[in-house]
């Protein structure tokens, strides 16, 4: 197994090097940054840090695509350059670097799943952001029949490349805020296992860099097409999907993750 730390990053600011890549590099030597149509000249303190770091890496998409195509770009390239997996990480300091290595190393033991980060929020966690991605989490587990995923939305995430760039050449969509929940549901209609793992994951303040490209009613607009979409794609799946809950569904499901 040959892991890469995959970053798409839209107008982070100072995040994106202070707490994310700076991050990243403690834990990892593989690091790549895709700037996806960046124009707040985050990318250049990262660029400084290129002569430091042999494996670290930026890529460019030119104009703003989205964080899904910014993940198809870097995955394509990943897989060109001979990494097996990528690790994805949001670029808005939200997710622990620190755990890289824990997941990678339970990537290795289990080479064939895709391993999902299931947020565990602390008090600095917006409600309405906690309480409606259950709604999401809901249609993604009836749209795979069950298959495990535990958090649709979370962009922590080890991925096989292969099941990853399957996952993309199956639909035209998922290169927006769609990424996420679309991706972790086809590739469980892949058959690929799936492992949820208990992370930590923090909202900063805008005092400490924060920044949200989150907007409500545009992307829960986007998440309620995708869920129209993908059962559509259920339907046509169910006899497969029903085979497979017959024989014991995911084989990774019980598979018990320390927090």
């Amino acid at each position: 197994m040959k892991l890469v730390v995959l970053i798409p990053s839209y107008n982070t600011g100072s995040t994106l090097l202070v707490q994310t890549v700076s991050g990243a590099l403690r834990s990892w030597p593989d690091v790549w940054v895709v700037v996806d149509g960046s124009t707040d000249g985050s990318e250049e303190a990262v660029a400084e840090m290129l002569p430091l770091h042999p494996g670290l890496r930026l890529l460019h998409q030119h104009p703003n695509a989205g964080k899904g195509a910014a993940v198809l770009l870097g995955s394509a390239e990943a897989q060109r350059a001979g990494f097996s997996h990528i690790l994805t990480l949001d670029a808005d300091g939200q997710h622990p670097a620190d755990r890289i290595e824990s997941f990678a190393a339970l990537s290795k033991a289990h080479p064939s799943a895709l391993l999902l980060g299931c947020p565990q929020f602390g008090s600095d966690a917006p409600a309405l952001r906690v309480q409606g991605r259950k709604i999401s989490n809901w249609w993604a587990d009836l749209e795979t029949l069950g298959w495990g995923i535990g958090d649709s939305l979370f962009g922590m995430r080890v991925y096989p490349v292969a099941a990853l760039l399957k996952a993309f050449a199956s639909t035209r969509y998922g290169r927006r805020f769609d990424f996420d929940p679309e991706m972790a549901v086809r590739i469980a209609w892949q058959g690929v296992p799936l492992i949820s793992v208990p992370t930590p994951v923090r909202y900063l303040t805008s005092a400490e860099g924060g920044v949200s490209q989150f907007r409500y009613v545009r992307d829960n607009t986007l998440l309620t097409w995708m869920h129209i979409r993908l059962l559509a794609g259920f339907g046509l799946r169910l006899p497969l999907l029903l085979w497979r809950r017959l024989r014991g569904g995911n084989p990774l499901r019980g598979l018990k993750i320390g927090g």
